[in-house]
Protein backbone atom coordinates (compact mmCIF):
# COMPACT_ATOMS: atom_id res chain seq x y z
CA UNK A 1 0.00 0.00 0.00
CA UNK A 2 1.37 3.47 -0.90
CA UNK A 3 0.86 6.80 1.20
CA UNK A 4 0.00 9.41 -0.39
CA UNK A 5 -0.06 12.96 0.77
CA UNK A 6 -1.85 15.80 -1.00
CA UNK A 7 -1.49 19.66 -0.10
CA UNK A 8 -3.75 22.07 -0.52
CA UNK A 9 -6.56 19.24 0.06
CA UNK A 10 -9.47 22.34 0.66
CA UNK A 11 -8.99 23.79 -2.72
CA UNK A 12 -10.50 22.72 -6.23
CA UNK A 13 -8.06 20.19 -7.49
CA UNK A 14 -7.15 19.32 -4.01
CA UNK A 15 -10.51 17.89 -3.27
CA UNK A 16 -10.87 15.98 -6.21
CA UNK A 17 -7.68 14.28 -5.57
CA UNK A 18 -8.90 12.92 -2.04
CA UNK A 19 -12.58 11.92 -3.27
CA UNK A 20 -10.87 9.69 -6.24
CA UNK A 21 -7.88 8.56 -3.84
CA UNK A 22 -10.06 7.42 -1.47
CA UNK A 23 -11.74 4.75 -2.86
CA UNK A 24 -8.74 3.10 -3.74
CA UNK A 25 -7.88 0.28 -1.60
CA UNK A 26 -4.34 0.28 -2.27
CA UNK A 27 -3.59 3.86 -1.08
CA UNK A 28 -3.28 5.59 2.43
CA UNK A 29 -4.39 9.00 2.03
CA UNK A 30 -3.03 12.00 4.19
CA UNK A 31 -4.43 15.44 3.24
CA UNK A 32 -3.08 18.70 4.19
CA UNK A 33 -4.19 22.10 4.20
CA UNK A 34 -4.04 25.64 6.16
CA UNK A 35 -6.64 25.35 8.95
CA UNK A 36 -9.68 23.18 9.35
CA UNK A 37 -10.58 20.37 6.88
CA UNK A 38 -13.48 21.85 4.81
CA UNK A 39 -14.08 18.65 2.73
CA UNK A 40 -18.20 17.31 3.68
CA UNK A 41 -16.42 14.02 4.11
CA UNK A 42 -14.06 13.31 6.77
CA UNK A 43 -13.72 9.55 6.51
CA UNK A 44 -11.63 7.09 3.96
CA UNK A 45 -8.34 9.15 4.93
CA UNK A 46 -6.32 11.29 7.62
CA UNK A 47 -6.40 15.04 7.70
CA UNK A 48 -3.41 17.19 9.12
CA UNK A 49 -3.52 21.31 9.21
CA UNK A 50 0.02 22.01 7.57
CA UNK A 51 1.20 25.81 6.61
CA UNK A 52 3.53 24.38 3.78
CA UNK A 53 5.78 27.52 4.45
CA UNK A 54 6.59 26.49 7.82
CA UNK A 55 9.76 24.62 6.86
CA UNK A 56 9.38 22.59 10.29
CA UNK A 57 5.83 21.59 9.74
CA UNK A 58 6.32 20.28 6.37
CA UNK A 59 9.33 18.36 8.35
CA UNK A 60 7.52 16.86 11.16
CA UNK A 61 4.37 15.96 8.89
CA UNK A 62 6.83 14.34 6.42
CA UNK A 63 8.66 12.48 9.10
CA UNK A 64 5.13 11.32 10.70
CA UNK A 65 3.90 9.97 7.86
CA UNK A 66 6.81 9.24 5.71
CA UNK A 67 4.45 9.39 1.98
CA UNK A 68 5.57 7.55 -1.19
CA UNK A 69 4.10 10.20 -2.98
CA UNK A 70 3.64 13.70 -2.08
CA UNK A 71 1.15 15.58 -4.56
CA UNK A 72 1.40 19.44 -3.91
CA UNK A 73 -1.69 21.51 -5.28
CA UNK A 74 -1.24 24.65 -2.49
CA UNK A 75 -0.23 27.65 -4.14
CA UNK A 76 -1.04 31.06 -3.89
CA UNK A 77 -2.71 31.63 -7.80
CA UNK A 78 -4.81 35.00 -7.35
CA UNK A 79 -2.33 36.64 -10.21
CA UNK A 80 -3.31 40.21 -8.77
CA UNK A 81 -2.87 39.41 -5.43
CA UNK A 82 0.75 38.02 -6.06
CA UNK A 83 1.65 41.65 -7.33
CA UNK A 84 0.90 43.35 -4.27
CA UNK A 85 1.82 40.13 -1.78
CA UNK A 86 5.28 39.19 -2.90
CA UNK A 87 6.31 37.87 0.24
CA UNK A 88 3.48 36.03 -0.02
CA UNK A 89 3.50 34.85 -3.14
CA UNK A 90 7.20 33.66 -2.80
CA UNK A 91 6.99 31.70 0.29
CA UNK A 92 3.66 29.60 -1.21
CA UNK A 93 4.83 29.38 -4.61
CA UNK A 94 8.74 28.73 -3.89
CA UNK A 95 10.18 28.63 -0.49
CA UNK A 96 7.31 25.83 0.19
CA UNK A 97 8.67 23.74 -2.23
CA UNK A 98 12.15 23.91 -1.19
CA UNK A 99 10.87 22.61 2.14
CA UNK A 100 9.41 19.96 0.68
CA UNK A 101 12.64 18.75 -1.61
CA UNK A 102 14.53 19.33 1.76
CA UNK A 103 12.24 16.81 3.58
CA UNK A 104 12.72 14.31 1.22
CA UNK A 105 16.02 14.66 -0.21
CA UNK A 106 17.13 11.59 1.11
CA UNK A 107 13.96 8.97 0.23
CA UNK A 108 12.76 7.87 -2.66
CA UNK A 109 9.39 9.99 -2.44
CA UNK A 110 8.06 10.87 -5.80
CA UNK A 111 7.17 15.29 -5.47
CA UNK A 112 4.49 15.69 -8.04
CA UNK A 113 4.19 19.58 -8.70
CA UNK A 114 1.58 21.61 -9.89
CA UNK A 115 2.23 24.55 -12.64
CA UNK A 116 0.90 27.06 -14.79
CA UNK A 117 0.65 28.21 -18.22
CA UNK A 118 1.30 31.40 -16.83
CA UNK A 119 4.94 30.34 -17.50
CA UNK A 120 4.98 31.67 -20.89
CA UNK A 121 4.79 35.07 -22.52
CA UNK A 122 1.91 33.68 -24.68
CA UNK A 123 3.79 35.06 -27.38
CA UNK A 124 4.22 32.17 -29.30
CA UNK A 125 0.77 32.04 -31.52
CA UNK A 126 0.46 28.22 -31.18
CA UNK A 127 0.05 25.62 -28.30
CA UNK A 128 2.85 24.93 -25.94
CA UNK A 129 5.23 22.01 -25.65
CA UNK A 130 6.60 20.82 -22.20
CA UNK A 131 10.00 21.75 -23.89
CA UNK A 132 9.65 25.54 -24.76
CA UNK A 133 11.34 27.80 -22.38
CA UNK A 134 9.06 29.62 -20.11
CA UNK A 135 9.10 33.75 -20.03
CA UNK A 136 7.00 34.80 -17.34
CA UNK A 137 5.26 38.33 -17.45
CA UNK A 138 3.99 38.74 -14.04
CA UNK A 139 4.83 37.79 -10.35
CA UNK A 140 2.89 34.96 -10.18
CA UNK A 141 4.00 33.43 -13.44
CA UNK A 142 7.82 34.19 -12.07
CA UNK A 143 7.19 32.32 -8.48
CA UNK A 144 5.85 29.47 -10.19
CA UNK A 145 8.87 29.11 -12.44
CA UNK A 146 10.89 29.86 -9.67
CA UNK A 147 9.31 26.64 -8.05
CA UNK A 148 9.63 24.25 -10.69
CA UNK A 149 13.62 26.01 -10.98
CA UNK A 150 13.56 24.37 -7.07
CA UNK A 151 12.66 20.80 -8.07
CA UNK A 152 15.58 20.90 -11.47
CA UNK A 153 17.86 21.98 -9.10
CA UNK A 154 17.18 19.45 -7.24
CA UNK A 155 17.90 15.72 -6.30
CA UNK A 156 14.86 14.24 -5.52
CA UNK A 157 12.61 12.49 -8.10
CA UNK A 158 9.78 14.80 -9.16
CA UNK A 159 7.33 15.53 -11.82
CA UNK A 160 5.92 18.56 -12.89
CA UNK A 161 1.88 19.17 -13.92
CA UNK A 162 1.75 22.34 -15.42
CA UNK A 163 -2.04 23.25 -16.13
CA UNK A 164 -4.66 25.99 -17.22
CA UNK A 165 -7.92 27.34 -16.09
CA UNK A 166 -9.50 24.64 -13.59
CA UNK A 167 -13.15 24.78 -13.66
CA UNK A 168 -15.40 22.14 -10.98
CA UNK A 169 -17.08 22.23 -7.76
CA UNK A 170 -16.07 21.16 -4.35
CA UNK A 171 -17.22 21.59 -0.82
CA UNK A 172 -17.56 24.71 0.51
CA UNK A 173 -16.19 26.89 -2.06
CA UNK A 174 -14.42 29.38 -0.86
CA UNK A 175 -13.30 30.99 -4.78
CA UNK A 176 -14.93 30.75 -7.61
CA UNK A 177 -14.01 30.19 -11.28
CA UNK A 178 -14.55 31.32 -14.58
CA UNK A 179 -16.98 28.75 -15.36
CA UNK A 180 -19.33 28.97 -11.89
CA UNK A 181 -18.81 33.06 -12.10
CA UNK A 182 -20.12 32.89 -15.69
CA UNK A 183 -23.15 30.86 -14.73
CA UNK A 184 -23.89 32.43 -11.83
CA UNK A 185 -23.79 35.93 -13.04
CA UNK A 186 -25.92 35.43 -16.33
CA UNK A 187 -28.30 33.44 -14.16
CA UNK A 188 -28.51 36.70 -12.44
CA UNK A 189 -29.46 38.68 -15.49
CA UNK A 190 -26.10 40.82 -14.89
CA UNK A 191 -24.17 41.81 -17.29
CA UNK A 192 -20.41 40.92 -17.60
CA UNK A 193 -17.47 42.09 -19.21
CA UNK A 194 -15.00 39.89 -21.08
CA UNK A 195 -12.04 39.44 -22.81
CA UNK A 196 -11.75 38.65 -26.25
CA UNK A 197 -8.32 38.86 -27.10
CA UNK A 198 -6.91 35.91 -24.01
CA UNK A 199 -6.88 32.49 -24.74
CA UNK A 200 -7.26 29.44 -22.81
CA UNK A 201 -7.74 25.50 -23.29
CA UNK A 202 -10.42 25.22 -19.78
CA UNK A 203 -9.16 21.73 -18.29
CA UNK A 204 -11.89 20.19 -15.82
CA UNK A 205 -10.53 19.80 -12.49
CA UNK A 206 -11.60 15.84 -12.82
CA UNK A 207 -8.92 15.70 -15.18
CA UNK A 208 -6.33 16.92 -13.88
CA UNK A 209 -7.09 15.03 -10.96
CA UNK A 210 -6.39 11.96 -13.15
CA UNK A 211 -3.47 13.19 -14.98
CA UNK A 212 -1.71 13.65 -11.45
CA UNK A 213 -2.24 10.28 -10.30
CA UNK A 214 -1.47 8.87 -13.52
CA UNK A 215 1.76 10.36 -12.81
CA UNK A 216 1.88 8.89 -9.05
CA UNK A 217 0.93 5.08 -10.38
CA UNK A 218 3.31 4.88 -13.10
CA UNK A 219 6.01 6.73 -10.67
CA UNK A 220 6.88 9.26 -13.78
CA UNK A 221 9.14 11.96 -13.62
CA UNK A 222 9.70 15.31 -15.46
CA UNK A 223 6.85 17.61 -17.09
CA UNK A 224 3.79 17.05 -18.28
CA UNK A 225 1.06 19.32 -19.98
CA UNK A 226 -2.52 18.43 -18.29
CA UNK A 227 -5.12 20.58 -19.56
CA UNK A 228 -8.45 20.49 -21.98
CA UNK A 229 -7.85 19.66 -25.29
CA UNK A 230 -9.80 22.45 -26.66
CA UNK A 231 -7.91 26.68 -27.37
CA UNK A 232 -10.55 28.83 -27.32
CA UNK A 233 -11.13 32.48 -26.74
CA UNK A 234 -12.49 33.94 -23.00
CA UNK A 235 -14.80 35.10 -24.81
CA UNK A 236 -16.09 31.84 -26.56
CA UNK A 237 -15.53 30.25 -23.35
CA UNK A 238 -18.19 32.44 -21.49
CA UNK A 239 -20.29 32.39 -24.71
CA UNK A 240 -20.08 28.12 -24.53
CA UNK A 241 -21.57 28.30 -20.57
CA UNK A 242 -24.11 30.61 -21.43
CA UNK A 243 -25.12 28.11 -24.12
CA UNK A 244 -25.10 24.54 -21.66
CA UNK A 245 -27.14 26.63 -19.18
CA UNK A 246 -29.48 28.48 -22.10
CA UNK A 247 -28.49 31.67 -20.69
CA UNK A 248 -28.85 35.63 -22.23
CA UNK A 249 -25.46 35.94 -24.22
CA UNK A 250 -26.32 39.38 -24.67
CA UNK A 251 -25.47 40.33 -21.61
CA UNK A 252 -21.58 39.34 -22.27
CA UNK A 253 -19.58 42.64 -23.53
CA UNK A 254 -16.60 42.15 -25.31
CA UNK A 255 -13.97 43.91 -24.21
CA UNK A 256 -9.64 44.40 -24.39
CA UNK A 257 -7.08 43.12 -21.92
CA UNK A 258 -6.06 46.48 -21.59
CA UNK A 259 -8.96 48.09 -20.29
CA UNK A 260 -9.34 46.15 -17.48
CA UNK A 261 -6.07 47.75 -15.45
CA UNK A 262 -5.53 44.47 -14.12
CA UNK A 263 -2.17 44.71 -11.45
CA UNK A 264 -0.70 41.65 -13.36
CA UNK A 265 0.00 41.21 -16.62
CA UNK A 266 -1.10 38.20 -18.75
CA UNK A 267 -0.15 36.33 -21.62
CA UNK A 268 -2.53 36.38 -24.24
CA UNK A 269 -2.62 33.27 -25.84
CA UNK A 270 -1.77 30.19 -24.14
CA UNK A 271 -2.78 26.55 -24.76
CA UNK A 272 -0.94 23.13 -24.32
CA UNK A 273 0.24 20.15 -26.79
CA UNK A 274 -0.65 17.37 -24.68
CA UNK A 275 0.31 14.77 -26.72
CA UNK A 276 3.25 13.27 -24.19
CA UNK A 277 0.50 12.90 -21.31
CA UNK A 278 -1.77 10.55 -24.08
CA UNK A 279 1.00 8.50 -24.63
CA UNK A 280 2.82 7.99 -21.52
CA UNK A 281 0.13 8.30 -18.86
CA UNK A 282 -3.08 7.25 -21.16
CA UNK A 283 -4.55 11.26 -20.41
CA UNK A 284 -7.89 11.38 -21.77
CA UNK A 285 -9.36 14.68 -20.56
CA UNK A 286 -13.00 15.39 -21.68
CA UNK A 287 -14.45 18.07 -24.42
CA UNK A 288 -15.43 21.31 -22.96
CA UNK A 289 -18.74 20.64 -23.90
CA UNK A 290 -18.77 17.63 -21.74
CA UNK A 291 -16.84 19.10 -18.94
CA UNK A 292 -19.90 21.24 -18.45
CA UNK A 293 -22.38 18.50 -18.75
CA UNK A 294 -21.09 16.92 -15.98
CA UNK A 295 -21.04 20.18 -14.00
CA UNK A 296 -24.54 20.19 -14.73
CA UNK A 297 -24.95 17.07 -13.54
CA UNK A 298 -23.20 17.92 -10.04
CA UNK A 299 -25.02 20.77 -9.60
CA UNK A 300 -28.34 18.98 -10.25
CA UNK A 301 -27.48 16.20 -7.77
CA UNK A 302 -26.40 18.69 -4.93
CA UNK A 303 -29.74 20.84 -5.20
Amino acid sequence: MKTILVTGSNGLLGQKLVYNLIQRSDVKLVATSIGENRLIRKEGYLYEPLDITNKAQVEKVVAKYKPDIIINTAAMTNVDACETKREEAWALNVTAVKNFADAIADSPTLFVHLSTDFIFDGEKGSEYLETDTPNPISYYALTKWEGEKVLLQSKIKWAVARTIIVYGIVDNMSRSNVVLWAKDALSKGQKINVVDDQFRSPTLAEDLAEGCIAIADKGASGVFNLSGKETMSVLELVHRVADCWKLDKTLVTAIKSNTLNQAAKRPPRTGFIIDKAKKELNYNPHSFTEGLLILDQQLNEIK
